[in-house]
């Protein structure tokens, strides 16, 4: 399996920047002045160069919202008992939650997939099953999983991405269902990026001030317990990590190897693609971070990494619903680029003194 995870790794290439200067000139060419469509523009560039075509398609969407449970929910870090995830998912799976009405809004196709909830479910059209095991462990005690658990659930993931890709899929986004996962994303955060625990730890559910007092201890407690594994990338997702992080960061692996851009929802999945990204650095030549959630800490992260989302619409609610709104956003910006006429053959004048 351990092969299988390097293999992975190194079938990420670099998105092809040889293409940069073809398509600035054909955004610069298109009948506005240049530059007025803003990070419009940006976007599609971004886009041409991780598909490495010049004449880009978005026919298919999809997002894949994984799910899963955590051992340090026992910790009373959350506003609501882990028994929410399976109910959420069945929520998702009936059609009803936030992520479904956004998805179809937006048409995507939507696939819930369940990493590690402490759940069995029955076969279901929308759901995946991918788990690992019922649940992480309890991080403020010990690891949340294995190395090879860890391994597991990112090749899970890939082969998700590797999948909506052999059957037509442009443009991937992520989501995550899994009560208490604020605590392990904080936690990433802070051994991954060097970003202090008090400035990254947010309310998640709606905790009070006492609650998250005790959920700042609680994550560097986990820190401080597993800190003799967090010694790799890949070491400290074993040790704070959640399944569905995991999966996430192996979703965004996978859909790069195959030159799939990913539109990366909140704060959860953002952890996921941390970690995708200190594992291989080139990963980020596909990300497109949807919004700024309104979780404490989100804005701090995308500093660290010069990340710039799409959207800021105070959102945190997860599941894939900014990812769902941008991906308008980043279809809008790749129509602009193959639809719009151009002064070369178009009836319109150039701007005086070119």
């Amino acid at each position: 399996m351990k092969e299988k995870f390097l293999a992975l790794i190194a079938a990420v290439s670099p998105a092809d920047h040889s293409l940069s200067g073809a398509a600035q000139a054909h955004l610069d060419d298109l009948t506005k002045p240049q530059g007025s469509l803003g990070r419009l523009e940006e976007i599609a560039l971004r886009f041409v160069q991780a598909t490495a075509s010049l004449s880009p398609v978005i026919n298919r969407k999809k997002i894949c919202c994984f799910a899963g449970d955590h051992g340090v929910a026992r910790e009373g870090v959350s506003a609501f008992p882990s028994e929410v995830t399976p109910q959420m998912v069945y929520t998702m799976l009936s059609g009803g939650a936030a992520i479904n009405v956004f998805a179809r809004h937006v048409g995507a196709d939507l696939a819930v997939v369940d990493m590690g909830v402490n759940h069995d479910f029955p076969d279901h059209p929308v759901l995946v099953k991918r788990k690992v095991a019922k649940g992480t462990g309890n991080i403020a005690a010990g690891p949340a999983m294995s190395e090879n658990e860890a391994i597991g659930a990112i090749l899970a993931g890939a082969a998700l991405a590797a999948e909506a890709h052999a059957e037509g899929y442009h443009l991937l986004g992520t989501g995550e269902m899994g009560i208490a996962n604020t605590t392990p994303a904080a936690a990433l955060y802070s051994v991954l990026l060097g970003v202090p625990v008090d400035g990254i730890t947010g309310r998640g559910t709606g905790i009070d001030d006492e609650r998250l007092q005790h959920k700042k201890e609680v994550i560097k407690r986990a820190v401080g317990v597993n800190s003799g594994l967090c010694t790799t990338p890949l070491g400290t997702l074993a040790a704070l990590g959640g399944y569905e992080i995991a999966g996430i960061a192996g979703f965004i692996l996978g859909a790069a190897a195959c030159r799939v851009p990913v539109v990366v929802d909140g704060f959860i999945s953002s952890a996921g693609a941390v970690v995708a990204m200190k594992l291989c650095p080139v990963v980020a030549d596909y990300l497109f971070f949807s919004h700024l959630s309104n979780e404490q800490g989100h804005r701090a992260v995308m500093q660290a990494l010069g990340a710039r989302p799409i959207l800021d619409l105070d959102l945190r609610l997860g599941e894939g619903t900014g990812a769902a709104l941008a991906m308008q956003m980043i279809e809008a910006a790749v129509k602009m680029y193959n639809e719009m006429a151009t002064f070369s053959s178009a009836s319109v004048s150039e701007k005086e003194g070119e």
